[in-house]
């Protein structure tokens, strides 16, 4: 049973429904952790084979090279071979144990949020039910997408920048033994690693700006998307227009954060989802109020059915905006493209 089911059985069946999904829930996911540790156990143990391996593979290696000017250059490269096999399946051993703890610490961290709704479960009342389940389903919803973010920024990670480096390591060891064989195949391989390390670097950067741009404290909301829609048009390779209108200046930490993501999401949505060819995205600081349009020109999709089954990163978007007095709208149709619009008070902005 998923979370929001869990929800709809706390609407409709009551505490004692939800409080037997999430017992249900935390023993499966007690159960995939204990095959998770079982996994990574046999994954370790091939892992310290293979690095035994490679360690007698490098001294029959070093042996090679102080006999190079005499051995055939047959011998010398089935030797060099090996090595090169023997590491390559080192490095995709260390690798799928990386991804098995990228897996486990999530699911640890489901445990723990399953056992403290479990915990304010058993504490909590029925009376006053309906707004308790109200601001529980809240808390829920900013959780599970934190969790979802986190996820997939560690599986990005692991894929690209912790496998490359994994690849370095590689890369490197090949290199420093080729030059005393084959300097110009040495050269090559330094070549690849400095493309490698420049696309890794990339990959860093974004990720930095995914998670919090340095300059979204330092020069605030408007210049930031700017920046990010350079970014973005760039990843995505798609028509996009940024247009500020009115005093820019800036506003509280929390608003600024929670506008920034809102055009994060929405962006990320779009680009996914909708085929779009163009994107335009509309910020205007008014002196009341903040209002944010986001249009694309899309397949679109049916509004009423996004309200019903939109992600936990839309529907956060609409609790934050309407615990803040705003109001978060979606207008979309099949093959009209989507409009949305997110109209947040400016009432506690700074001056």
């Amino acid at each position: 049973m998923t979370m929001p089911e869990l929800m709809e059985n706390a609407d409709s069946g009551g505490w004692s429904s939800l409080a037997d999904g999430v017992q249900e829930n935390l023993d499966q996911y007690q159960r995939e952790l204990r095959e998770i540790d079982r996994m990574m156990e046999q994954s370790q143990g091939e892992v310290d084979k293979l690095a035994q391996r490679n360690a007698t593979i490098t001294m029959h290696l070093n042996s090679v090279q102080n006999k190079i000017d005499s051995l055939p250059i047959s011998d010398i490269q089935t030797a060099y071979d090996a090595a090169l096999d023997a590491q390559q399946r080192l490095v995709v051993m260390r690798s799928q144990l990386e991804k098995l703890q990228s897996e486990r610490n999530h699911i640890e961290r489901t445990i723990g949020l399953l056992k403290e709704i479990q915990a304010n479960l058993n504490g909590g009342t029925t009376a006053g039910g309906t707004a308790a389940g109200g601001k529980f389903a809240t808390a829920e919803m900013m959780i599970q997408s934190q969790e979802s973010e986190r996820q997939r920024l560690s599986r990005q990670m692991h894929d690209g920048p912790a496998q490359t480096l994994s690849n370095f390591i590689l890369q490197t060891e090949i290199a420093m033994k080729l030059f005393d064989v084959d300097q110009d195949r040495a050269r090559d391989e330094l070549t690849s690693l400095k493309a490698a390390a420049s696309t890794a670097f990339g990959q860093v950067r974004d990720f930095i700006f995914d998670l919090r741009p340095m300059m979204l404290d330092d020069l605030g909301l408007a210049p930031t998307i700017k920046k990010y829609a350079e970014h973005f048009r760039e990843k995505a390779s798609m028509d996009m227009s940024v247009q500020v209108t009115g005093n820019e200046r800036r506003m509280e930490s929390y608003l600024e954060v929670m506008i920034f993501r809102a055009i994060q999401e929405l962006l990320n949505n779009s680009a996914i989802h909708s085929q779009a060819s163009q994107l335009k995205v509309q910020l205007d600081m008014g002196a009341e109020q903040i209002r944010l349009v986001v249009e694309d020109n899309g397949k679109g999709f049916d509004a009423e059915k996004a309200e019903a089954d939109g992600s936990l990163g839309m529907k956060l978007i609409r609790e934050r905006a309407e615990m803040l007095g705003g109001s978060f709208e979606i207008d979309s149709a099949i093959g009209q493209g989507a409009r949305i619009t997110l109209v947040l008070p400016a009432d506690d902005l700074k001056a």
